[in-house]
C-alpha cells in the first residue's frame, strides 16, 4: 500500500518534489489523507533518527507522542524543541530536516494546508 500511495503522489502535479517530506521520508513519515484543501500526514519517528531535507507549507501539527526534536534548517541553523503530547500549533512553511534527539518516540499528526 505504502508503494502504491508514494507512486500516486509522483504523479500527482506539483504535489511530489524532491523536497517532499513523505516521499523522503517515507520510512517515518504517510500520507493518511490528501484532497484539494489539506494533506494529513503522520509521522512516527524513533529517538535517534534523523529525517532527510523535506518541506511542509503552512501546517498545523498535532503533538501524539512528545519528546525532544532539533529542526536543521537549510542556512546551517537549528533549534530545540520539547514537544508535548496533547499540544497542537500553527507552522508557517518551513524546509528543514527534524532529528530525534530524546530517548522517546515521536508520533506527531501534520496536518498541510494547500
Amino acid at each position: 500500500m505504502r508503494t502504491l500511495t508514494i507512486a500516486l503522489l509522483l504523479l500527482a502535479p506539483g504535489v511530489a518534489s524532491a523536497q517532499d517530506a513523505a516521499v523522503v521520508n517515507a520510512d517515518t513519515i504517510r500520507v493518511t489523507l490528501e484532497n484539494e484543501r489539506v494533506r494529513v500526514l503522520e509521522a512516527v519517528i524513533p529517538p535517534g533518527t534523523v529525517e532527510k531535507l523535506h518541506s511542509h507549507p503552512q501546517s498545523i501539527v498535532h503533538v501524539i507522542e512528545g519528546g525532544k526534536m532539533r529542526d536543521h534548517f537549510p542556512d546551517g541553523t537549528a533549534n530545540d524543541s520539547d514537544l508535548v503530547a496533547g499540544t497542537s500549533v500553527w507552522r508557517e512553511a518551513i524546509t528543514h530536516w527534524a532529528e530525534n534527539t530524546g530517548d522517546t518516540t515521536v508520533h506527531v499528526v501534520i496536518v498541510e494546508m494547500k
